[in-house]
């Protein structure tokens, strides 16, 4: 599974740490900004920020970074994370490594983005910084690739509770990268990412109580955890979910079930679920027997890279008229360029 790189900006502003005036001025902003008056908090934190005080620096670059209060501008916001950044803020730190890292109102420069990053992990206990670095190695941006170290810094962050970090020291040992492979330590750091709620790794250890790898095999479980992920919108869990329906695994054998979370899945362009509808059309497994939205959704699975789609496609299409291929092509033309908003009601259920 794909590990997804992301970086949450800072969603609290940074506490107070100045003389007792500029404290009291800094948390009249605070207060404002909480309460969603983002104009009055920045009228109390520019001036503080302009005389150096680096926690308003911080902030002021953040809302720059966000458009709060203000237009967007990234260059404003590298200007005054770069002044707090240079007084040892490591969020600040770690936001300028950001805006290097992805080009972002200063040439792109992988380098200059490991320097604040490591600038910021030094700070013990830093998780972001510390994921950010590990990252960085795991993918040799700016360094060269090393497994061991992105183990390191990953190892960091998860120690710490960082669950981006979790999940990645988690794939890590499922693939043998940096350490040796081993599917229980996997499914331990999985299970402390999943139990904050991330996605990937929920999926995961759906997938590795589904196989048996690191657990026991256990279908159940499989279905919870699939479940928490498709929830959230994941789209292999969707579909996995849909499966464990279809088959009646860890749950009732539901075939109108398991067409409800494939189609979620195909919604989001997801070529396995798209050619999972495509079978249920093509055998009536709940739904009418329908081959030309069997025809419809092989295409656009074929379209968006199903190794087999095609073929099964033209194994249909020898049942068929050539009227009804040309309108199978055309609802699928439909579909896709409407993002999958407008396929008709491809899903209509059997009646029971």
């Amino acid at each position: 599974m794909t590990v997804f790189r992301s970086l949450l900006l800072a969603v609290a502003f940074v506490a107070s740490t100045g003389s007792t005036a500029l404290a009291q001025d800094f948390d009249k902003g605070v207060a404002a900004y909480n309460s969603g008056d983002y104009v009055t908090a920045l009228q109390e934190w520019r001036p503080l920020a302009e005389q150096g005080y680096a926690d308003a620096q911080y902030n002021l670059g953040l809302m720059y970074d966000n458009g709060l209060g203000v237009p967007q501008d990234d260059k404003e916001a590298v200007k005054w994370y770069r002044k707090a950044a240079d007084q040892g803020d490591s969020d600040a730190q770690t936001n300028l490594g950001w805006m290097y890292e992805f080009g972002r109102a200063v040439p792109q420069d992988f380098k200059e983005a490991v320097k604040w990053y490591r600038l910021a992990a030094d700070q013990g206990g830093y998780a972001r910084a510390q994921y950010n670095l590990g990252w960085m190695y795991d993918n040799g941006r700016g360094v060269p690739q090393d497994d061991k170290e992105a183990v390191k810094w990953y190892r960091l962050a998860a120690d710490q509770g960082y669950a981006w970090a979790q999940y990645n020291l988690g794939q890590m040992y499922r693939r043998g990268q940096g350490v040796p492979r081993d599917d229980k330590e996997a499914a331990k750091w999985y299970r402390l990412a999943a139990d904050q709620g991330y996605a990937d790794a929920q999926y995961n250890l759906g997938w590795m109580y589904r196989n048996g790898r690191g657990v026991p095999q256990d279908d159940k479980e499989a279905v919870k955890w699939y479940r928490k992920a498709a929830d959230q919108g994941d789209a292999d869990a969707q579909t996995n979910l849909g499966q464990m329906y279809r088959n009646g695994r860890g749950v009732p054998q539901d075939d109108k079930e398991a067409l409800k979370w494939y189609r979620k899945a195909a919604d989001q362009g997801y070529a396995k679920a798209q050619n999972n509808l495509a079978v249920m059309y093509e055998f009536g497994r709940g739904v009418l027997q329908n081959n030309t939205k069997a025809h419809m959704w092989y295409n656009i699975a074929a379209a968006n890279g199903h190794d087999k789609a095609g073929k099964w496609k033209d194994e249909i299409a020898g049942k068929m008229t050539s009227a009804d291929i040309s309108k199978a092509q055309s609802m699928a033309a439909t579909c896709m360029n409407s993002g999958y908003k407008d396929c008709g009601k491809q899903l209509r259920l059997c009646q029971p």
